[in-house]
């Protein structure tokens, strides 16, 4: 992927010029910390060579998270809501995790709010977590789009955060190429 200039729209919050040119050249950065003893917390930032608008609708296509996320068998909407100022949405989501040499079956009904063309919010109504929350945002940037997603979360499976954290720094930027990929194809 050539490097697109370094126009930056004012809503991109000030990242680190290396950063900056890490994300144009297609890294995703990472930051990974701990969320409670058996939890786990990232941020992720990719550069996505498109407008918001070419990817809005793929994005908040929800049975198309398959596609961005191999580990996810199940995306699809139980409930549309829709409000003034943001559309709402109650959704199911079904993936199978190898973590450790044991395979895990997951799923989550979550509560979406999503703020037209600028960022999605998930929370978690029930499932195979304790806890857990995101949040995608999108940010123009030059001709293209920076991505920024944030989780938190804690399994019920009893993992030390520690294990959790490094299966997400080994997981997530693979996953999060896949995403670009299908975003952009």
């Amino acid at each position: 992927m050539s490097a697109p200039s370094l126009t930056v729209h004012q809503t991109l919050s000030p990242l680190p010029h290396r950063q900056m040119v890490d994300l144009l050249q297609g890294e995703i950065l990472l930051d990974v910390r701990s969320h409670t003893l058996w939890g786990g917390a990232v941020t992720a930032k990719m550069y996505l060579p498109r407008v918001r608008s070419q990817i809005w609708s793929q994005l908040t296509n929800y049975s198309r998270w398959v596609r961005f996320f191999p580990d996810i068998v199940k995306s699809e909407i139980l409930e549309h809501a829709s409000q003034t100022a943001e559309q709402t949405h109650r959704l199911y989501q079904a993936a199978r995790k190898s973590f450790f040499l044991l395979s895990v079956d997951v799923e989550i009904f979550v509560r979406v709010s999503e703020r037209f063309q600028e960022g999605i919010q998930f929370s978690l109504e029930r499932g195979s977590f304790s806890d857990f929350a995101a949040d995608l945002t999108l940010q123009d940037c030059g001709e293209g789009t920076i991505l920024t997603y944030s989780v938190a979360a804690t399994p019920l499976i009893p993992v030390p955060s520690p294990f959790i954290q490094e299966a997400i720094r080994a997981d997530l930027p693979g996953n999060m190429k896949h995403m670009r990929q299908a975003l952009c194809s």
